[in-house]
């Protein structure tokens, strides 16, 4: 598969994924959606996604620069790979205590700047998306070039795109199937992000750190 093409792949598929799970995004455009109609939820989470879009590109492009420095460089592998695991203990916690509640604000403002706030708002974005950057970045999947940023940042939109539309799309129907199955989904999603964190642990062990900043800084 075309390099691009993969870490366009890459970027929507984890997008799409942490999308669907019920979240300040889907409830909200769901609100809007009901109330307000269809071509609003399109502002909302247009204004979402170009803020998403935003957030994640400069944080790359710090990412970029800063970690040219390979002290740095070992440093951000291992504050990743504890937000990782950070993560996945909340999931477990969470599926554990199950006392969520959902409660609907109603938004005054515009729906395109109100998707624009929310998603600047939201404290997960830069942690989140900095971790599965560096986790790409030691597996090859994603070089550190603006060509690469910009297909990884097109698929992570498409992504969130597509988790919204499907979200809305199955309504309460989804609502309810997620909090009927909420223990096991983050159960799964605890999984994933411990196994991922492991085998990050396991390559900083065994791969020397000026190994692995040789090949993610090298000139393709």
């Amino acid at each position: 598969m075309n390099k691009s093409l993969r870490i366009f792949y890459w970027g929507m598929l984890i997008s799409f994924l942490s999308s669907l799970p019920p979240g300040i995004m889907n409830v909200v455009g769901t609100q809007i959606s009901n109330n307000k109609g269809a071509d609003q939820a399109l502002l909302y989470i247009l204004g979402f996604v170009l803020a998403e879009a935003i957030i994640v590109r400069l944080a790359l492009i710090a990412m970029r620069r800063l970690t040219r420095s390979k002290m740095f460089f070992h440093m951000l592998e291992w504050m990743t790979t504890g937000m990782l695991i950070i993560f996945s203990i909340i999931c477990f916690i969470t599926a554990n205590s199950m006392q969520e509640s959902i409660i609907g604000p109603r938004f005054l403002l515009p729906s395109f700047i109100t998707g624009v706030v929310i998603s600047s708002i939201n404290p997960i974005h830069i942690p989140f998306w900095l971790g599965w950057s560096t986790v790409l970045m030691n597996k090859e999947v994603l070089i550190p070039k603006p060509a690469h940023y910009n297909f990884y940042i097109a698929g992570i939109s498409i992504g969130t795109l597509a988790g919204f539309f499907g979200f809305v799309a199955g309504g309460q129907y989804f609502l309810k199937a997620f909090q009927s199955n909420q223990y096991l989904i983050n159960c799964i999603l605890g999984f994933v992000l411990f196994v991922t964190a492991f085998l990050q642990i396991r390559k900083m062990i065994f791969v020397p750190a000026a190994v692995r900043h040789a090949k993610l800084f090298r000139q393709p």
